[in-house]
């Protein structure tokens, strides 16, 4: 896949974006079919199966040695580590989120991510923010207040979604390896374990999903299909795009999310969430702004 130096958007880049958050914002419709599934096999299987497609991306991109070179690498394998570990962490909120009647909270926690992207920055990498990104990050923060102060506790599945996500992002950009490259070697560093979880739950307590009839094997199976395909089809659409263009389409997903829970699961969207949710979607207008003005003034 050729890289984007003229740092421009293209048709094809654009297609495999829009693609790839199509995917992503359909995700509870098919985890939704596990809700009887616990999470955490859920999640091993996602580990699992993703396996054999990102290690056969590779093979087809023979880019296999970029990975032999990582394995050998206890820096970079060690910071890795720390990146699997957050994005298991962060697909097993997320799925225990689908699956228990918490999808608009999943929305809303990816709402708030780019925000918290650029707190990290301010906070991690001494970035200045901008009067408006301050103005931004403080409408999300007053919406949580909301939601808090009206549920009586801390949405705690959004914020987790947020805080790992953001983490895992902004570690992920210090992993010197390719996205397709660095997806694989995280997924072989949790098959181990996810591998003793499934074999655990199948033998050691029979009460593994896996092989007890058809469709929950299927669904299971396919876990690696939905968690690997999106995110190879992003990883090369951002190739293709300018980082602002893909910063606006990322709004796709948790918008997604949003409709089809309270369209099609039927979670509930009372007066906080309608007073917090428009407060979140001004304070991402705000930042859409403000990333759209820094890139046309950047050379």
């Amino acid at each position: 896949m050729p890289e984007n130096p003229e740092n421009r958007d293209t048709p094809k880049g654009l297609a495999l974006a829009v693609t790839a958050h199509l995917l992503w914002g359909g995700l509870p419709l098919y985890l939704k079919l596990l809700d009887h599934v616990p999470p955490s096999e859920v999640v091993a299987h996602r580990i699992l199966w993703s396996v054999p497609l990102a290690g056969l991306l590779l093979i087809v991109l023979r880019r296999t040695a970029d990975l032999r070179a990582a394995l050998m690498n206890p820096r970079m394998l060690g910071m890795a580590c720390v990146t699997a570990a957050l994005i298991s962490v962060n697909w097993g909120i997320y799925v225990w989120a689908i699956t228990s009647g918490h999808a608009v909270e999943a929305a809303l926690g990816y709402y708030i991510n780019p925000l918290f992207s650029i707190f990290l920055g301010a906070v991690l990498l001494g970035e200045r923010l901008s009067p408006a990104q301050m103005a931004a990050i403080a409408l999300a923060a007053a919406a949580v207040v909301v939601l808090t102060v009206s549920a009586g506790r801390l949405p705690l599945a959004a914020l987790g979604l947020t805080v790992t996500w953001g983490i895992y992002a902004f570690f992920k950009k210090s992993l010197p390896i390719g996205p397709n490259q660095g997806f694989l070697l995280e997924v072989l560093i949790l098959s181990p374990f996810a591998l003793a979880w499934v074999i655990w739950l199948q033998a050691g307590t029979g009460g593994g999903h896996f092989g007890r009839d058809w469709p929950d094997t299927l669904l299971l199976m396919g876990c690696g299909v939905i968690t690997a395909v999106p995110l190879i089809i992003y990883a090369n659409a951002a190739k293709l795009m300018r980082l602002s263009t893909m910063g606006i389409l990322q709004y796709i997903t948790p918008t997604m999310v949003f409709l089809i829970a309270v369209f099609v699961f039927g979670e509930d969207f009372d007066r906080p969430r309608q007073i917090a949710f428009p407060m979140i979607w001004a304070a991402l207008a705000i930042y859409s702004v403000t990333l759209l003005r820094q890139m046309r003034r950047a050379p």
